[in-house]
């Protein structure tokens, strides 16, 4: 076994899989900036979901990588625990469609056990679990050189969320030995899933060749056509085992940090100190990583995540004896420790610290305090109530997970419920705060009075200026340390008007930064910058620079451009009668809703997308002309009527093909735009449409989805050219109707025998004949054509039939006579649906609906049997 360091694992996986023929993808931020349902990139696979899912074209169908990954449900265990972390690094390798078991299994046994090229761990240290129903995978570990008595079935190796593709896994465990096995229990501990310090995880490979669905056995989940190979294994474990330290925290990942903290401290790093001194080398390179990657601290969503963990670190760097500001003097540590891999991380070292230590002491300024209340609070009692805890929260920032800690110590519990209710009722009144501030507060009293002129500069990306007003919910304030409204002298910054979203970046000086994350106008005008502060505060009177994001500010501005050529196509193509309807521009999408009677057809889009694309390649220059409203009429500038405009107005042209009035931001000239393209028309209402388009490199990413659309379907069909998948499709439609026409007819025979074999099944109830039977393999469709054979049989019946399909369970009845006077085939549904966990209706002759559980199906048929006595 080679004591490898991490740098060293990190390349070495890299090196080993790309010999392999994998491409090496680099790791994604930490801010996921395509999925809005996560807070953090938190597993390896997350960067690479768009290749998976076929939204782009994957490099390579062979993927190696290592990504950066945040998690913090456990925060609490975080230096309890010899493995637990909020942040860590997941070395993986991926196949797409192309290799599974037969290739992974033995590049997993290599990489372990060779000394050469992998890691050289002792194969009889080596422990495998597996899926108890897997023995592909079982005789492949065992054909690689694993012994048999070392491979662990466990039924939990099955990796599933939800529906979609899931799979078998296998994981791949070292033995530490005895000394991490005070019980003697042995291998019994894995077999039992006992955590223990003995066998330690390594490596994760999920199988992913089944699709889920809800209600169907996993033994019925069908094979995926194209399977796919998802792995993970995690580097500071592979650090430990290779290192032979006790704890992931005594590698060259994190020891490091935890030597820079002993120096500030002057405590040992042993005994009671151990926690402290790990909580903080986790918190600090999770604060160091995701602070680069560009998250910053707040009261929400992932900016409160962060608040939670440098609060942590700082009570107990106040444990240690530290009572300032120390964990942004580690931010240098991570950084060496790091860069060599992450080169970011050097380049954003100073703005990280600082934000680091502007937190640090805005929290020690109530640490202190809010600690002491805590302990008076908690004396003698069992349970701290949950509007303490709040308070505890709202007046010194605690969050709750560190009150908890601080409660658990004297052995006392926390009333979470009493603390959720608190939040909820501060939450409803900061929702009726921000509705009443709705419009930029136009009620408050404060802006209304608002009156300092400021001005905005058209065509400039920074300037310098001076803070003239700063606002918290509408109301006047002589700083901001947290969140508000900043206005200007002079600002660079675009207000969201006229369909076009704010401008976003920074306004900075010394001491401060300030990330704008939104900007409005005031009653009188003036831009109101929404700040959050990375750092320090802002006060009235500060000089500062004014900052914006220059990149989203081009994509917006060539989404604009775009838009107006878009409405000037619009009005050559359908027609000058068509009405803009409204629009909206952003740095990813445009989209313009127009005044149509009828569907605007296939060809007339793709000559307005045409039209718009002559005009870009053609150059036009842009014109910004400022004319008084009645000349600006008398050029026919394009205006909306639901627009309020001035004695004064500004006219945006393109040549001769587009004039508009407008406020908003564009490119110089339509060549700048680069590409256009319609993603889709839709009908939005009664006689309005909507087109949604494209531009630049969001055009680019929508052609290389469809791109990869076209390699999927060319290659299920045998790897036809372009220009052979429409015939080939066409051919394979006229397949399917010829095949489903062969279907029904058998269906119906299928049909017509299955009511001949169950026509003897009929029982008589009171005056009527009554069939309650399941089918399997039967969909609704089948059912009810069974059932138009059988309803002809008897002049009084009731029919109740249930099928279980792919689809999942159906009912269907009929009734006639008697049956249908008695209870009909509504009835008989209103009556098996409850029972089978489902719900349905219908007419007395006939009536449907949809269940769960087969299980109580001998209960309907006596349920139905006494409603027709």
């Amino acid at each position: 076994m080679k004591p490898l360091t991490g740098a060293e694992i990190r390349q070495r996986w890299i090196e080993f899989f790309k010999s392999k023929g994998h491409a090496y993808v680099p790791g994604v931020s930490l801010v996921p900036h395509d999925d809005k349902s996560l807070l953090w990139v938190n597993a390896g696979v997350t960067g690479l979901k768009k290749y998976f899912d076929g939204s782009l074209l994957p490099p390579s169908r062979r993927i190696v990588n290592v990504q950066k990954c945040i998690r913090t449900n456990d925060i609490e265990n975080v230096g309890r625990t010899a493995r637990h972390h909020t942040f860590f690094e997941m070395l993986g390798n991926f196949s797409i469609g192309d290799y599974f078991r037969d290739e992974v299994i033995p590049w997993a046994y290599e990489i372990l056990t060779d000394e050469e090229k992998g890691f050289g761990l002792d194969p009889k240290k080596l422990y495998i679990t597996y899926q108890p129903d897997d023995k592909a995978t079982l005789n492949l570990w065992i054909k690689c050189g694993m012994d048999p008595d070392h491979m662990i079935p466990m039924e939990s190796n099955f990796w599933e969320i939800g529906e979609g593709p899931c799979g078998p896994d296998t994981e791949m465990f070292y033995d530490r030995g005895e000394e991490y096995d005070p019980k003697h229990l042995g291998v019994q501990m894995l077999r039992d899933d006992i955590e223990n310090d003995r066998y330690i995880e390594i490596w994760n490979i999920v199988f992913s060749q089944y699709n889920s669905v809800a209600g169907v056995d996993r033994k019925d989940y069908k094979e995926l056509p194209s399977k796919n190979i998802d792995t993970g294994s995690g580097l500071e474990r592979i650090a430990c085992v290779l290192q032979g330290t006790k704890t992931n925290f005594e590698t060259d990942l994190f020891y490091p940090i935890i030597e820079a903290t002993m120096k500030l401290s002057g405590q040992p790093y042993e005994g009671d100190n151990l926690m402290s001194y790990r909580v903080i080398a986790d918190h600090a390179r999770s604060l160091t990583f995701a602070l680069s990657d560009g998250a910053y601290f707040s009261n929400e969503g992932r900016g409160y995540v962060l608040r939670r963990i440098i609060r942590r670190a700082s009570r107990y760097g106040k444990k240690l004896g530290i009572n300032e500001p120390f964990v942004y003097r580690l931010v240098p540590v991570v950084v060496e420790l790091a860069s060599c891999f992450y080169p970011e991380l050097e380049k954003n070292a100073e703005f990280v610290a600082k934000m680091i230590r502007s937190e640090e002491e805005k929290f020690l300024k109530t640490l202190t305090s809010g600690e002491e209340k805590l302990r008076e609070a908690i004396e003698g009692k069992n349970t701290l109530p949950g509007d303490v805890a709040f308070r505890l929260y709202d007046t010194f920032g605690f969050p709750l997970d560190l009150t908890k800690e601080i409660c658990e110590e004297s052995g006392v519990k926390v009333d979470e419920e009493g603390f959720a209710e608190n939040m909820k009722q501060q939450r409803e009144r900061a929702r009726a705060a921000r509705e009443q501030a709705s419009s930029f507060h136009k009620q408050s009293k404060d802006l209304l009075a608002f009156d300092k002129p400021s001005e905005f500069l058209y065509g400039e990306t920074s300037c310098k200026g001076k803070v003239i007003g700063l606002f918290v919910d509408g109301v006047a304030v002589e700083e901001i340390e947290e969140e508000g409204d900043v206005a200007l002298d002079q600002t660079v910054f675009y207000a969201e008007s006229g369909g076009q979203v704010s401008d976003e970046g920074r306004i900075e000086g010394e001491g401060f930064s300030a990330k704008v994350t939104a900007v409005g106008k005031a009653p009188a005008g003036q831009r109101l910058h929404h700040v959050v502060m990375e750092y320090g505060s802002l006060r009235l009177g500060l000089e500062c620079e004014a900052k914006i994001d220059v990149s989203k500010r081009l994509l917006t501005a060539r989404n604009h451009s775009a838009t107006h050529l878009l409405h000037a196509a619009i009005g050559e193509v359908l027609g000058t009668h068509v009405d803009q309807k409204g629009s909206y521009v952003d740095s990813e999408i445009l989209r313009f809703d127009y005044s149509a009677l009828s569907r605007t057809t296939p060809e007339q889009l793709r000559a307005i997308e045409t039209l718009v694309n002559q005009k870009i390649l053609e150059g036009i220059e842009q014109k910004t002309l400022v004319l008084g409203i009645e000349e600006a009429k008398k050029l026919g500038a394009e205006m909306e009527f639901t627009e309020k405009y001035g004695d004064v107005v500004r006219v945006v042209t393109f040549g001769e093909f587009s004039k508009e009035f407008c406020g908003g931001t564009h490119v110089s000239n339509t060549s700048d735009i680069g590409l256009f393209l319609i993603e889709y028309d839709t009908a939005l209402s009664s006689g309005v449409r909507r087109i949604q388009g494209r531009t630049s490199f969001g055009a680019y990413q929508y052609l290389s989805q469809k791109a990869q659309t076209l390699s999927d379907l060319s290659a299920q069909l045998g790897g036809a050219k372009d220009g052979e998948l429409s015939p080939r499709v066409a051919s394979l439609k006229q397949e399917v109707v010829a095949k489903q026409k062969e279907i029904d007819s058998l269906k119906s025979k299928i049909a017509s025998a299955s009511a001949k074999n169950v026509g003897e099944e009929f029982e008589t109830v009171g005056n009527v004949k009554f069939l309650c039977k399941s089918f399997e393999g039967m969909g609704r469709q089948d059912l009810l054509k069974v059932g138009d054979a059988l309803k002809t049989r008897y002049p009084d019946f009731l029919i109740l039939m249930i099928g279980k399909s792919d689809a999942g369970v159906s009912l269907v009845s009929f009734a006639g006579g008697e049956g249908a006077k008695k209870l009909g085939a509504g009835g008989a549904m209103r009556i098996a649906c409850p029972l089978l966990g489902g719900n349905g209706g219908g007419r007395p002759e006939m009536a449907q609906g949809s269940g769960k559980d087969l299980g109580r199906i001998g209960e309907v048929a006596n349920s139905l049997r006494e409603a027709l006595k």
